[in-house]
């Protein structure tokens, strides 16, 4: 994918990401949210993980505004290793975590994501899960029966995919749409755009639609102009 600004294909995907998330049930404000940030680090993943680290703090300062953010990191890498953090509420703590973390080249693992988040709900609310990648190589039909019971939980899953992979377009789709999430295509050459969604979703997470809308008037002139869309 050529780096540079949005292309018109992905402006349409971050629409229709803003609008699925606009017609997410409202939660009350104030209270915090706690969200699952789930990445793809195997080989091919490296510069977007370093990129998706330097905007981290971006996504906790916006829900500070709104009540606080609990962020619990996870990933999968090499042959068959997945693994998660501590909860943390301290961006630099996630950032740190972050830095320490390696892309090893293996498969796709996003079935075992699907069954941790759905377990960490079940001790505790989860509101969120955010998963960046580029492929899968799983069998949807597994990954939606986990995505199903995520949706029953009530933990939304938003996936942000790099590229155009056919099939991970499907699987992310299906996994959204169980949820009661959101699928969307970014472009890895503008970081800004990661940031501006992740900041989106942590809004969500912290202090629901309401202040989803809010962030919305701050954001690029690019997702401005997608915002103003939404009805």
């Amino acid at each position: 994918m050529k780096k540079g600004e949005l292309s018109p294909a992905g402006a349409d995907d971050v629409a229709r990401f803003l609008a699925e998330v606009q017609r997410l049930p409202k939660r009350p404000p104030g209270g915090g949210g706690r969200l699952i940030f789930a990445l793809d680090a195997t080989a091919s993943r490296e510069p977007t993980w370093d990129r998706a680290a330097r905007v981290t703090g971006e996504m906790f300062a916006e829900a500070a505004r709104l009540g606080g953010l609990e962020v619990q990191l996870a990933f999968y890498r090499g042959f068959d290793e997945c693994k998660a953090s501590r909860w943390v509420q301290d961006p630099r703590a996630l950032i740190d975590l972050m830095t320490r973390v390696t892309c090893r080249a293996g498969q796709t693992q996003i079935r075992r994501i699907l069954r941790h988040a759905r377990n960490e709900t079940r001790k505790r609310r989860v509101h969120a899960l955010v998963f960046i990648g580029d492929c899968c190589e799983e069998d949807i039909d597994e990954l939606g029966r986990l995505a199903g019971e995520l949706g029953i939980l009530g933990v939304r899953a938003f996936l942000f995919q790099e590229g155009d992979d056919a099939n991970a377009t499907r699987a992310f789709r299906h996994i959204a749409q169980l949820t009661g999430g959101a699928h969307c295509r970014f472009d890895a050459g503008a970081p800004r755009e990661l940031a501006e969604l992740l900041k989106a979703v942590a809004a969500y997470a912290a202090g629901g639609q309401e202040a989803l809308q809010r962030i919305a008037g701050k954001s690029t002139a690019a997702v401005k102009l997608i915002a103003s869309q939404v009805r």
